[in-house]
């Protein structure tokens, strides 16, 4: 196998058990570099394997059915893997604080439902960082956190 096809393979890895409907948190030791970069639109920035595990916690303790799936294809260049998903959740855990726009009070019962794009570089076989753009706005306002204005 190519260099890329690693990649993919070990993104898909990462797809699935970090972010996939059941959650692998030891799969965070075994393929996220020690200093990882963790950065979406929604949330702070996180760093290193600590912070990543105590975010996903957090996340799927306010999000019990939290899921995420791919919707294309993996594309891969050098040490870069591509990938688009959709995915979400219902808010029935605890409050959760980690949107950059505000805190959920605990358990609204609010589901969202959304898309993105992430690019995650690979190196030696361990992830150091996942950059991703999502549709944040969507997730907020259907979370509550942002109010949908018509004019």
């Amino acid at each position: 196998m190519s260099r890329q096809d690693d990649n993919k393979a070990i993104v898909g890895r990462w797809f699935t058990e970090f972010w996939g409907k059941d959650v692998n948190l030891a799969v965070i030791d075994e393929i996220a570099a020690p200093d990882m970069l963790l950065k979406y639109s929604l949330h702070e920035p996180r760093r290193g394997r600590d912070d990543i595990k105590a975010f996903m916690t957090d996340f799927r303790a306010a999000f019990p059915d939290l899921n995420f799936w791919g919707t294309a294809d993996l594309i891969a260049e050098g040490d870069y893997v591509v990938g688009q998903w959709e995915g979400g959740g219902t808010h029935t855990g605890p409050a959760f604080g980690d949107f950059l726009i505000g805190v959920l009070p605990s358990a609204t019962g609010r589901t969202m439902r959304f898309t993105g794009t992430t690019v995650l570089k690979v190196v030696d076989g361990k992830i150091v960082e996942e950059i991703g753009l999502d549709d944040g706005l969507t997730a907020m306002t259907q979370l509550g956190l942002v109010s949908a204005t018509r004019g």
